[in-house]
């Protein structure tokens, strides 16, 4: 089935002056002509209109077939065709899907194509035209940025990349909350991401349940940034921020050895030297009861070799203290485990029953005022630990971001500080200082959380 909306021949443009027009040519089955319609409906809904030739459309979409290979060669030569017409064409459909060692076939045939989207994907395909072609002006709807409102101040926003989490820790109920894991399509978080740079936003924050599992659920489905196939896999999604030149942040990090090919990004400068990594816990009995993902790994040992790579590198874990038949032995493993990690940024609670949670059913659970007594051990010393490694800060220069000025100074975070959850960097007052800017900070003093400095 081939529908096509522009003619060859040059006819008089149908659109308003001002309006902007988009071709459209349709090829294949019945299913691709259902999302041909849906494309062109939310063409309408936006205020675009449609071209009936090719001379009279500001750009052109060309829905394809790659099912046997006369229809690839059918949709090749559409393509061509569009390109010779028009000159600016976004490519979608099965043949979008296809690749060709590594790389989308139909770019690799036709590399001058704006875009390329694999089937079913209006989202994508919409994104890609009002990036090539912003939509007409709408006095009801353009009150919204593009990447929706944020709660955050103009300077930094957080990024989902998945919903749920697939793992079952005895002390949590994520799963039965949220569900199990859901990623999004690595293209749908890109263009999200690309939007936030847009409006202004300095640093974006990557947040999930599990950040290290995005694309597992998927199997690492192929999807498409810019034109090309990439894997929806955490790895690939840190390459492609990476590229964006703002501060790229990653949170919720379980210890999986892949995250280990993230860290020459770190070093490079590609993305911030920073990982939050929810340990839980050191002990692998403690992990054991806990049903804690990835306790088997030798964290030290991981610890140690990522800050070969990238000396850095800021690291930043929570622990839980008291869970159910915890024994002063294994507690002290942990506060030994502390030590040695040297970790930079810590938060510990005292276990508290959840309702629901499996943990409830385990012996052993400890008095209220146990619990307490260690959180409070284990945090007394870490502040050891972190007043240590801030002191080695002083007489540094720091690049921060400013998140709050006042006839103080400014409230400012470095490249080892998280909004909200780490310290700040106190930076003494400069007519200079402006919010959501960087700028370069001497560091001259620190205490077991924040640093103190000067505009170098």
């Amino acid at each position: 089935m081939t529908v096509s909306f522009p003619a060859r021949r040059a006819r008089r443009p149908v659109a308003p002056a001002g309006v902007p027009s988009v071709g459209f040519v349709s090829l294949g089955c019945p299913k691709a002509l259902v999302d041909s319609e849906r494309i062109v409906t939310q063409l309408r809904a936006e205020g675009y209109a449609l071209a009936p030739t090719y001379d009279g459309a500001d750009l052109v979409i060309v829905n394809t077939c790659g099912f046997i290979g006369a229809a690839v060669q059918e949709s090749l030569d559409a393509i061509g065709e569009a390109l010779a017409e028009n000159g600016r064409v976004i490519v979608t459909g099965c043949l979008g899907a296809k690749t060709d060692g590594g790389q989308s076939l139909v770019a690799k045939v036709h590399p001058k194509v704006l875009a390329v989207t694999g089937p079913h994907a209006t989202d994508e395909v919409m994104g890609h035209v009002h990036r090539h072609l912003p939509r007409p002006h709408d006095p009801f709807t353009d009150l919204v940025p593009p990447a929706g409102i944020k709660l955050t101040p103009k300077h930094y926003a957080y990024l989902k990349i998945a919903e749920g989490c697939n793992h079952h820790c005895t002390f949590c109920i994520i799963p039965s909350l949220r569900g199990p894991l859901v990623s999004r399509p690595i293209g749908e978080v890109m263009r999200e991401a690309e939007n936030l740079v847009k409006q202004g936003v300095k640093e974006i924050l990557v947040v999930s349940q599990d950040t290290s599992a995005y694309g597992v659920d998927v199997k690492y489905k192929l999807d498409f940034v810019g034109g090309r196939a990439v894997k929806t896999k955490m790895t690939s999604l840190v390459q492609e921020l990476a590229r964006l030149g703002v501060w790229i942040r990653l949170h919720y990090v379980y210890p999986y050895p892949h995250v280990d090919d993230v860290i020459p990004l770190m070093a490079q400068g590609k993305v911030l030297p920073y990982l939050d990594v929810p340990f839980q816990h050191a002990h692998p009995a403690v992990l054991k009861r806990m049903k804690r993902p990835a306790s088997g790994e030798k964290n030290i040992e991981r610890i140690r070799a990522w800050r070969a790579i990238c000396p850095g590198l800021t690291i930043r874990s929570t622990f839980i203290a008291g869970f159910p038949g915890e024994t002063e032995e294994q507690f002290d493993y942990l506060l030994d485990f502390l030590r040695e990690a040297q970790l930079d940024r810590v938060g510990c609670f005292a276990y508290s029953p959840v309702e629901g949670a499996a943990a409830n059913e385990l012996d052993g659970a400890l008095p209220d005022d146990v619990r307490e007594e260690r959180r409070a051990r284990f945090m007394r010393a870490q502040e050891a630990v972190s007043r240590e490694r801030l002191a080695r800060k002083v007489g540094t220069v720091q690049r921060v971001l400013i998140d709050e000025v006042t006839p103080d100074g400014a409230h400012a975070r470095s490249t080892a500080d998280a909004p909200e959850i780490d310290g700040v960097v106190h930076v003494k007052p400069n007519h200079k200082l402006k919010v959501g800017e960087f700028f370069d900070v001497r560091v001259t003093a620190s205490d077991a959380h924040d640093l103190l400095g000067s505009l170098a």
